[in-house]
């Protein structure tokens, strides 16, 4: 269930693109501003009471690792992550795509195997399962729009985003087939929780226009929130 949902997302995204061929940059913010909520409060209300429970300053450091390793990633990705569709000479960077890959590999990879000490694994990996499946969506239809600008063929944007499509489950396969990373599952969730601590809050900050919120992206936001409380 979990690589399907990894994967239907991204198929979403895809035929939003297909059947919606005026999708306008406002509807993805909202979008964006819905899903960076979400991430960030499932973070919160969720991933970091249980990775911190018994542990303390040492995962403390690995959640400060994953924050500065996304920024490293967005130096390479130009912050798609978080909605940036824009090509300065009309080409797709393969680092742009390396590091995209790599970002959806790393998020997969704590929906893998099984942490003994975590207090309630089946909630804890369905938050994170729902977060990581929000967020791909504007991700998808943003990666789209750049095949789309760089001119490349339906053949090649299907390639390209089929193995963007199929990161996060290998993501998931690692962890369920090394058996060695179950011993360091909440390290690896803190870097994932620092990745998502960094985009969730890049896509607020840059969600207000004149650092004032418009009412539709209020209710984005607080729909976000809402859900994760609820979930």
């Amino acid at each position: 269930m979990t690589y399907f949902v990894l994967i239907i997302s991204v198929v979403i995204g895809i035929v939003l693109v297909q059947l919606v061929t005026d999708l306008k940059a406002s509807a993805i913010k909202l979008l964006l501003a819905f899903s960076g909520t979400y991430l960030f409060a499932i973070s919160v209300f969720h991933l970091l009471p249980e990775i911190y429970i018994n542990d303390g300053k040492r995962i403390g450091l690995f959640l400060l690792i994953g924050f500065i390793l996304q920024i490293i990633l967005e130096f390479f990705s130009k912050g798609i992550e978080h909605g940036h569709g824009h090509l300065s000479n009309k080409t797709v960077p393969i680092s742009m795509l390396i590091s995209l890959a790599i970002h959806a590999y790393l998020e997969g990879m704590p929906l893998g195997g099984n942490e003994p000490s975590m207090h309630n694994h089946n909630s804890f990996e369905g938050s994170l399962l729902t977060g990581i499946a929000l967020h791909k969506i504007p991700v998808t239809i943003v990666l789209m729009s750049l095949f789309s600008q760089a001119g490349f063929s339906k053949l090649k944007s299907f390639t390209l985003i089929g193995i963007f499509a199929l990161m996060a489950p290998l993501g998931t396969l690692s962890g369920n087939l090394i058996h060695e990373l179950s011993y360091y599952h909440k390290e690896i969730m803190a870097i994932v929780v620092g990745i998502f601590l960094h985009i969730s809050t890049t896509i607020l900050f840059e969600s207000s226009e004149g650092h004032k919120f418009n009412f539709q992206k209020l209710i984005a936001i607080a729909l976000g929130s809402v859900l994760a409380w609820m979930l």
